[in-house]
């Protein structure tokens, strides 16, 4: 087995640091605060400290186990957060041959081109050639009712839950200059800059979250929590330049690309949760609603990195 780069290791056991701080003041809060179990805020916080004990603990051994375990988690989470998406659709029986389509041809086969480093093949794969395929195998089940609007659903569940999350683990195939043998350091980077401005926002609005930015879409989100939360998250991107193969300056741009794409993410995805009237994409995740609740905003800005990536720093 190879071993991680010690880079990696540095920023797992940082990672692992935080986690036991955050254990300990979870902790104490519930002792001071919540012994009975009555203070929702404080259940709330360690319930989402244990579930980012979990999450963190498998993407550490994802990263690890390199190419294959980075492929096969987020080959798996695309799985399951299309499964949350598909049960919010308008899908009838009649879609069942094309949603099995997806699920166990386009999916496996996205992952495994990207696995292959087949980047001719796998940027197109799903825009392309699936997206043509989903309506042709619809549309010889003769079902008509609702059709374009079920077809449209499926399509963009594929794309974001599928495409989108595919782009992390390509950020493997990326062939850079002086950096080889660390791209699994880009995801990490990438993972973190996204989480700690989701993080940073909502401690800046609790402060100083004043104004609504969207009171329809997201009735928690402020303008001085995303303003804060950006700029904060914009610095700790810069400071972690050295995990990259980009300078201070190089980092900040990319962490504000990062961090703006994963802020409208969020705003797109909680649309259409209002838009079905539910408040969570799923319960899989203790404190954290459903897959896609931790993925809304790295989807959508995956794809932007690895593409800014690729044409600014990358050989290939």
């Amino acid at each position: 087995m190879t071993m991680p780069h010690p880079d990696l290791v540095v920023v797992l056991a940082g990672l692992l640091a935080v986690l036991i701080v955050a254990s300990v003041i979870g902790y104490v809060l519930q002792r001071k605060l919540s012994p009975d179990g009555s203070n929702a805020v404080v259940e709330n916080l360690n319930h989402r400290i244990r579930a980012w004990w979990v999450m963190v603990v498998l993407m550490g051994l994802a990263l690890i186990g390199g190419k294959s375990g980075v492929t096969l988690l987020f080959a798996f989470c695309s799985f399951a957060a299309f499964r949350e998406f598909i049960t919010l659709t308008t899908t009838r029986r009649a879609d069942h041959w094309a949603l099995a389509v997806a699920f166990f041809i386009v999916l496996p086969v996205q992952y495994y081109l990207v696995w292959i480093d087949w980047y001719g093949l796998y940027s197109i794969f799903i825009p392309v050639y699936a997206f043509l395929l989903m309506p042709i195998i619809a549309a010889l089940r003769g079902d008509t009712d609702h059709f374009f609007v079920r077809i449209a659903e499926v399509q963009w569940a594929l794309m974001i839950c599928v495409f989108c999350t595919s782009h992390v683990p390509a950020l493997l195939s990326l062939d850079i200059s002086g950096y080889e043998g660390r791209n699994v350091l880009l995801i990490t980077y990438l993972v973190i800059v996204v989480q700690m401005s989701d993080v940073l926002q909502y401690v800046w609005g609790k402060l100083l979250g004043r104004t609504k930015i969207a009171p329809k879409l997201s009735p928690s989100k402020t303008v001085e929590g995303f303003v804060g939360g950006a700029l904060s998250a914009t610095a700790v991107g810069a400071g972690l330049s050295w995990m990259t193969p980009f300078t201070t300056l190089q980092a900040a741009f990319l962490s504000l690309v990062i961090v703006l794409m994963g802020f409208f993410g969020g705003l797109v995805m909680s649309a259409i949760k209002r838009d079905r009237g539910v408040k969570d994409w799923g319960h899989m995740i203790a404190g954290h609603g459903g897959f896609i609740d931790r993925l809304d905003s790295v989807v959508f800005s995956a794809p932007i990195f690895f593409h800014l990536v690729r044409y600014g720093w990358s050989a290939t």
